[in-house]
């Protein structure tokens, strides 16, 4: 037991040398000249959105610039947009992959399958099994360049695409490209994506708003090899002797008793659409990187949220409802109980401006839109 324990502490000294090593590479590295191609951003684009079958391993970083006022039960997605994450990742597929989340304290490991996903927390031992489903809230492994750049492009159109000078990250030449959300609701200001010239990549993506000069999000790569990882490294099986629990997913999620009103087809000017796995009593609207969500609130949990928002500084606090920003993020409780003579609460929350829910707030008030 004593020998096990020496082991895992030199263990992580060498995970912190290696770490520290890796994040003062690209310091080097970035003073080098990057090369240029005359690839259109159209084309850019579309070599990012063909790059998931490209194999990879790597160690990445994402840095967030967010502080949300979050219950306990939303702390590991407040910390994910609010502070460093350091991950080491193993990808053979979009159903075969590993990524490790290391902290000063432990290391937790998603491994993905055909039939969803495991969780590995090394310290405590004990693994959770998940189904992979289409409506999750986001982990480490989302916020990966590679795969945050595929989701944020997959949407853009043309117009709302151009180029940027490249840069260096990882020892690669990355072409710059820019996503400017063409919508007058969103809050996001520009997504900047330097892809990897030669495999299609995305390696860093940079998320911004319009109120501040410090990045939503900054997630890259330190290092990055191509070849394709082995099979072994990316499987996993529980030991015997683990504790195994199974994961929730957002469709287990207690959205309250009664009848509500219908949501219109067109909230702040964001036309709604559907998606695979979200309940019918949610309603998303907007397309690419702008998009509001609305969701009725039990009446039993939209006090105290509704006071936990009315505290934070700069809440906006009005007939409508009480609102609040954070970066590119915007939360808003709207509305007043049906027992109170209303047509229900509701919790609005995207990437869309203050105005844009207060107008959402008052399309859901006076009924209008088309149900």
């Amino acid at each position: 037991m004593r020998n096990g324990g020496r082991r895992f502490g030199w263990r992580w000294v060498v995970v912190a040398l290696g770490l520290a090593l890796l994040v003062a590479l690209p310091v080097v590295v970035a003073a080098l000249p990057a090369g240029d191609r005359d690839t259109s951003a159209a084309e850019l684009r579309a070599r990012v959105l063909a790059s998931t079958d490209q194999p990879f391993s790597g160690y990445a970083i994402s840095t967030g610039g967010l502080t949300l006022p979050v219950s306990d039960a939303l702390t590991p997605v407040a910390d994910l947009l609010s502070d460093q994450t350091t991950m080491r990742a193993w990808y053979r597929g979009e159903t075969d992959w590993r990524v490790d989340v290391v902290t000063a304290t432990g290391e937790t490991g998603t491994h993905r399958d055909a039939a969803g996903t495991w969780t590995w927390d090394y310290a405590d031992q004990r693994a959770s099994r998940g189904s992979a489903p289409d409506l999750a809230l986001p982990t480490a492994p989302d916020l990966l360049p590679s795969a945050l750049g595929v989701r944020l492009l997959s949407e853009a159109t043309d117009a709302e695409l151009s180029r940027v000078d490249p840069v260096r990250v990882a020892g690669r030449d990355a072409l710059g490209l820019r996503y400017t959300p063409a919508d007058e609701a969103a809050s996001v200001s520009a997504v900047n994506v330097y892809v990897d010239e030669q495999t299609g990549l995305p390696l860093r993506v940079v998320v911004r708003s319009a109120d501040t000069t410090i990045p939503a999000l900054d997630t890259r790569f330190l290092d990055l090899d191509t070849a394709t990882p082995t099979a072994a490294t990316t499987a996993f099986s529980p030991p015997a002797d683990a504790s195994i629990s199974s994961d929730r997913d957002l469709t287990d999620v207690d959205l309250g008793r009664g009848d509500r009103a219908a949501l219109p087809d067109v909230l702040a000017g964001l036309t709604r659409r559907s998606f695979d796995g979200v309940p019918a009593q949610i309603g998303v609207y907007g397309s690419g990187i702008t998009v509001l969500s609305v969701t009725p609130l039990p009446g039993r949990s939209s006090q105290g949220l509704r006071a936990q928002l009315a505290a934070t500084p700069g809440a906006v606090v009005d007939d409508l409802g009480v609102r609040i920003t954070s970066g590119p993020l915007a939360l808003m409780v709207a509305g007043t109980s049906q027992r109170q003579g209303g047509g229900g609460v509701y919790l609005l929350a995207g990437t869309v401006t203050l105005d844009a829910l207060g107008a959402a707030a008052t399309d859901l008030q006076n009924g209008t839109g088309t149900s």
